[in-house]
């Protein structure tokens, strides 16, 4: 039997997944987990898809450990847990594909490269990103890699959606309007035309709510316009990420406050956001349970920005026909979604509270919203795994 891994591969943290290969439709999850905390006090956890704890490891004293000394642990128990399977291939999520890369890749050193010099556009994501794929290729040189791009969902969105108004050699130079969580939203117009076909040839907006957090608007499961431009620090408040800010902001803090670029760079993708308002964390969870004014200002902040935003891509879009709430704080926060819903009453959202309290599939009051309002959990890990195989299947056909 033969088997893909998925790896999405961030700052502190590795997700993956192990998939038994069937047809494109029907990977079997065999077992997902994440290494937590990396460069702090690493913790793996690995499950079966039954939910059996699989693994269960903390380095209390890892900080020095890298994503690659993680990866060796991860290779390990792969070795062992997958008996008569070979693994055929690893997939991975890169968070920028520049104006080249609007498909998956078969991993080479040109493209690793071309890859390296897009950095810049996502310090956060995309040096982790390669660090993983170059790990790997030590750890196993021979097995095949393959990247998937969160900006190819995008590509092909509208001109005018693309653009930002600058002089137009610098947009030829690619500083444009790209937008990301394309493998989130891909997933979620797959699951949903699955669902509700007729919604999903419609006009529905999609909210990737995380640590990242996005909008999406989508007509027929292809990207209109999304939150996200250039880099992943547009858009919406984020866990430590600012969203959208008065580039005038940017200026004063060099200009007036001296700020090096290093500086500026670090406060807006990493001291702002939630942690930045509240002062006390980036994660939802903590700043629910704090119950201080200073977290109350920050949630409220978050679900302000989101329904002001999804007011634009409506008009993106010409209408509305369904919301879907996803990624973490999207898919399990109820208070949250309950507050954007009712400041997008005007659209027509209107929620069922038991279903919202229960994380139930539609949300939306039944016979009286005139916008279906969803939940659907995304799979980043799923989409890359048959993005992967696609890409093989195609190389050897």
């Amino acid at each position: 039997m033969k088997a893909v891994v998925s790896l999405n591969s961030g700052s502190s943290s590795i997700k993956f997944a192990l998939y038994t290969l069937g047809n494109p439709d029907s990977l079997t999850l065999s077992a997902s987990g994440k290494i937590e905390k990396i460069g702090i006090a690493p913790a793996l956890r690995i499950r079966s898809v039954e939910g059996e704890v699989l693994i269960d490891r903390d380095w209390p004293d890892g900080a020095s450990l890298t994503h690659a000394d993680l990866l060796e642990d991860l290779f390990a128990w792969a070795t062992d847990h997958l008996g008569d399977r070979q693994v055929v291939a690893i997939g991975h999520r890169v968070v920028h594909g520049g104006t080249r890369f609007a498909a998956p890749q078969r991993v080479d050193a040109v493209l690793l490269d071309a890859l390296e010099a897009l950095c810049p556009l996502a310090p956060l994501h995309q040096p982790h990103n390669l660090a993983a794929i170059r790990a790997i290729a030590r750890i196993n040189p021979d097995l095949p890699q393959v990247v998937c791009f969160d900006t190819a969902f995008h590509h092909d969105k509208p001109m005018v959606a693309s653009r930002l108004a600058i002089p137009r050699f610098l947009h030829d130079q690619g500083i444009r309007r790209y937008g990301f969580h394309g493998l989130s939203y891909e997933y979620i117009a797959r699951r949903l035309g699955k669902i509700d076909p007729a919604l999903a040839g419609g006009r529905v907006i999609a909210a990737h709510l995380g640590n990242g957090a996005s909008l999406c608007a989508m007509q027929s499961g292809r990207s209109i316009d999304t939150t996200m431009g250039f880099t992943a620090l547009d858009g919406l408040v984020m866990g430590t990420r600012c969203g959208s800010i008065d580039p005038g902001v940017v200026l004063h803090l060099q200009s007036q406050l001296s700020m090096p670029v290093a500086e500026v760079e670090d406060l807006l993708y990493r001291k702002s956001g939630l942690l930045g308002v509240s002062n006390i964390s980036s994660d939802m969870r903590a700043l629910s349970e704090d119950g201080s004014v200073e977290a109350e200002e920050a949630i409220d902040l978050f679900c302000w920005r989101v329904a002001r935003e999804a007011g634009g891509l409506i008009s993106s879009l010409g209408g509305l026909d369904a919301f879907v709430f996803t990624a973490g704080i999207g898919e399990n926060h109820a208070d949250v979604r309950r507050r954007i819903c009712t400041r997008l009453a005007w659209a027509g959202l209107e929620i069922d509270d038991d279903a919202n309290a229960d994380n139930a599939l539609r949300i939306s009051r039944a016979g009286e919203s005139r916008i279906d309002v969803l939940v659907i959990p995304t799979d980043e890990e799923r989409m890359i795994a048959l993005h992967t195989l696609a890409l093989l299947e195609a190389l050897q056909s």
